[in-house]
């Protein structure tokens, strides 16, 4: 049933203003609410009763999923609980975080009302909605929800507490702690709210397990996250950026300083091209393969100086007709034998294998008149030899693309890599 039906019927039920009704349960729902449990809010408010019926049966966690319809029970042990601040109808709120686990599985949940949980409870949680966050189901506790605590604890395979690798964080995970080193770190400006220009942190944290980037929204309350610092962030929670996990930190995580240093893993971690690709994204991988082509868009390319996006005939689809840039890239694909990716390398890399920097590509443009003379240079150097490639990948509906940081020959032959990767994994 829409909203506007059920906004109908609730209005009609309470005997209030439908317009009033569908525009308190739209501002609710807006702010990602369930609209069943939106529905039971905008009753209480009214002073109807609750509308719930029967108590829902009890669910395993295993059993949840995207498509269970209607409000369930879990028996469960809390996992983790961490605090989050948004904005509901123009105030500021703070919400409850965390994740529940039983024998069948583990879920992510949102806590509206404000139970008193800690990491270790083992609860009884009726009547909580089910609503699907990124792909993933989540459970959702409102005030129509009764929680119990149980005496006796509920087992489950999952540890409790928030302490992470930086490997083992996915996209959606809240009340995370890490210890890591921050190995990049900037302060930029961004837009917030009301267009007021706030500062914030952002870079690359590392631990012995792999590398991820991290955003602090609240750098003031977070002394010494700095280039070579070790630090222990808790209750931080994991969104994502460009396709791959991002530690965020809020007014409402906290930051230690280290005494002893975190050892930072040097290699990226290895993976066949389809894993990766598998993976939906990547930050900091490396693989190697076969470089079959290079596609349009590479070598003597120009950009628009505003967004420095790529422009022809210079047109630049956000800004129009504009005077841009010259400077160098390569796209070009990659194949293990395990799956293929486009390989995209940024100016210096693409110096190194064209043999020159971009002054140099435009003399060679305009001695042969033709710009297309770069690129083709280009993939006489690179064509039919083999590369290992680190960097990020992301992956969209237009393919997987990696931004190499590192670009390297190989004397080995990447098939006889990739099976011996295999085979070692295998194993």
């Amino acid at each position: 049933m829409s909203l506007e039906d059920r906004a109908e019927e609730l209005a009609s039920d309470l005997g209030q203003d439908k317009e009033e009704v569908t525009q308190a349960l739209e501002n609710l729902v807006q702010y990602s609410v369930p609209l069943d449990e939106a529905v039971q809010s905008v009753r209480r408010k009214y002073g109807g009763d609750s509308g719930g019926g029967s108590e829902p049966t009890e669910t395993d966690i295993g059993d949840v999923t995207t498509e269970t319809s209607g409000n369930v029970t879990v028996t469960a042990r809390v996992l983790t609980v961490g605090k989050r601040s948004i904005y509901y109808n123009d105030e500021l709120q703070v919400i409850r975080e965390g994740e529940l686990g039983d024998e069948t599985g583990k879920i992510q949940f949102t806590d509206w009302h404000g139970f008193d949980l800690s990491p270790g409870d083992s609860i009884t949680a009726g009547n909580c909605s089910v609503r699907e966050f990124q792909g993933k189901p989540q459970l959702s506790i409102g005030e129509s929800t009764t929680v119990a605590f149980r005496d006796e604890t509920v087992e489950t395979p999952y540890r409790v507490g928030g302490d992470r690798t930086l490997a083992e964080l996915e996209t959606g995970d809240g009340a995370i702690n890490v210890e890591v080193q921050v190995v990049e770190v900037e302060t930029r400006e961004v837009s917030g709210r009301g267009d007021e220009p706030k500062p914030i942190l952002s870079g690359v944290v590392a631990d012995g397990s792999g590398r991820l980037p991290f955003t602090d929204w609240e750098p003031a309350d977070h002394a010494g996250i700095e280039e070579g610092a070790s630090i222990r962030v808790e209750n931080a929670h994991v969104k994502e950026f460009r396709g791959v996990p991002q530690v965020t930190l809020s007014e409402h995580s906290r930051v230690e300083i280290l005494d002893s240093p975190v050892d930072v893993a040097e290699k990226a971690p290895r993976m066949t091209v389809s894993e990766a690709v598998e993976s939906g994204g990547v930050f900091d991988v490396e693989v190697t393969g076969s470089l079959l082509g290079v596609r349009d868009g590479s070598g003597l390319i120009q950009r628009c100086p505003e967004c420095n996006r790529i422009i022809q005939k210079g047109q630049c689809r956000s800004h129009g007709q504009v005077d841009g840039y010259y400077d160098l890239r390569v796209k070009a694909i990659l194949d293990d034998g395990t799956g293929a990716l486009t390989v995209v390398l940024d100016d210096e890399l693409t110096e190194e294998v064209y043999g020159g920097d971009v002054e140099d590509a435009q003399a060679h443009a305009q001695d042969a008149m033709d710009t297309e003379v770069v690129a083709e240079k280009i993939a006489d150097n690179l064509v039919g030899k083999e590369y290992r490639v680190r960097g990020d990948l992301s992956v969209d509906d237009y393919g997987a693309n990696l931004d190499a940081t590192e670009f390297e020959e190989l004397d080995e032959d990447p098939t006889e890599q990739a099976r011996a990767f295999l085979t070692e994994v295998g194993t």
